[in-house]
C-alpha cells in the first residue's frame, strides 16, 4: 500500500496488445543506433519482428502491423556561452520520424522530438565525450519506447474502428 500511495510504478511495460504477434520493421539503414533499439525492445515483448530481407512465405503469413522508420537525425543547438566565447550549454533535439501501418489501412506518418540539455566542459572533453554519448543512448531509448507506446495506441484505435 505504501508503494502505491507514493505513486510508484513500474516502467518499461507499455502493454502491447496481444494481437500484434507479428511485425515488419523497416528502414532504408537497418544498422542504425534506433533501429537495433526498437528491434530489440520489440523482441523483448515476445513479437515475430521482421525486416525487408523477409522471405515471401514469411510476407504471407498475417503481418500485424507495419513500422517503417522514414528518418531520425540529432541536432546541437547553442544555448549558453563561457565569458571567454567558448560553448557552455547545448540543447540536443533528436527528430524521429516514421510510418505505421496496418492491414488493409493507408500508413499513418507520425514525427516526434527528444530533447536534452548539454553542458560542455573544454577541459573535460574526455568525460563529455562519453556523457554525450550516454545521453544519445537514452535518448534512442526514449524514442523507441514512444514508438512502442504509438503502436500500441493507433492499433487499439484501428481494431475499434475495424469492429475487433
Amino acid at each position: 500500500m505504501t508503494i502505491a500511495g507514493c505513486g510508484f510504478k513500474l516502467r518499461g511495460d507499455y502493454g502491447l496488445p496481444v494481437g500484434i504477434e507479428q511485425l515488419q520493421l523497416l528502414a532504408l539503414q537497418k544498422n542504425t543506433p534506433l533501429y537495433r533499439v526498437l528491434w530489440k525492445q520489440l523482441q523483448g515483448y515476445k513479437i515475430d519482428v521482421l525486416d525487408n530481407t523477409a522471405s515471401g512465405a514469411q510476407l504471407e503469413s498475417e503481418i500485424d502491423a507495419i513500422v517503417y522508420l522514414t528518418s531520425d537525425k540529432l541536432e546541437r543547438r547553442l544555448l549558453s556561452l563561457f565569458s571567454t566565447g567558448q560553448v557552455a550549454e547545448y540543447e540536443l533535439v533528436y527528430t524521429i520520424k516514421y510510418q505505421v501501418q496496418f492491414p488493409s489501412e493507408d500508413p499513418q506518418e507520425m514525427e516526434f522530438d527528444v530533447t536534452r540539455e548539454y553542458q560542455d566542459d573544454p577541459d573535460a572533453v574526455l568525460a563529455k565525450s562519453r556523457e554525450l554519448d550516454l545521453i544519445q543512448n537514452e535518448m534512442r531509448q526514449e524514442a523507441a519506447n514512444r514508438i512502442i507506446r504509438q503502436i500500441a495506441s493507433s492499433h487499439s484505435s484501428w481494431r475499434q474502428t475495424k469492429g475487433g
